[in-house]
């Protein structure tokens, strides 16, 4: 089972690691990856915390409701986390120097968040786990991927070409649009 749940980030976080031109020291990704799953608990706290207060014990039964949910009780506290990880690990990070750099460590970053994710979803699926396993490996894991690319590709934009307050701006509603639709 924990296969299963780990080696769809493993498998992406050596793509991306390939991709490299100047490939990171291989600490510096462990330290990004272990910071993606240090996140993972806080903001599961936080989104049901935030689910408590829009919608009390219950889930949502509207369109409206379920959009919400999608948007401000997952996508904000996951994208927000996930960027304040990655601008913490890159604001003292010597290796960081050029803008590649931004989206790897965006993925490792998201990979660490996915993995612990995805490890829970597969564990609490019992013995529907394979499915499970299996839809993550395709959809989920992919996605938190995809939105770490969004989220490195406006971080290096805003930090090597323009630190304008619109390009800052797009460095956390890109990948926060992007993964509140795919809810």
């Amino acid at each position: 089972m924990i296969a299963a749940a780990v080696l769809p980030a493993i498998l992406l976080g050596l793509y991306i690691w390939r991709k490299d031109p100047n490939p990171e020291p291989f600490s510096w990704l462990f330290r990004a990856f272990l910071a993606g799953v240090f996140i993972c608990l806080p903001v599961a706290s936080i989104e049901q915390y935030i689910s408590y207060l829009l919608f009390g014990e219950g889930n949502p039964t509207t369109l409206f409701g379920s959009t919400t949910m999608a948007f401000f009780v997952a996508a904000a506290p996951e994208e927000g986390a996930k960027l304040l990880a990655l601008w913490l690990l890159l604001r003292k990070n010597p290796h960081f120097d050029e803008d590649f750099d931004c989206i790897v460590y965006s993925v490792f970053v998201s990979l660490g968040f996915a993995t612990l994710e995805n490890i829970g979803y597969v564990f609490m699926s019992g013995e529907a786990w394979m499915g499970t396993a299996i839809m993550r490996a395709l959809l989920a894991v992919p996605g938190h991927y995809a939105f770490a690319i969004m989220m490195g590709y406006y971080y290096a934009i805003y930090h090597f070409v323009d630190p304008s307050p619109k390009n800052a701006a797009k460095v956390f509603l890109v990948p926060f649009i992007a993964h509140g639709v795919y809810d």
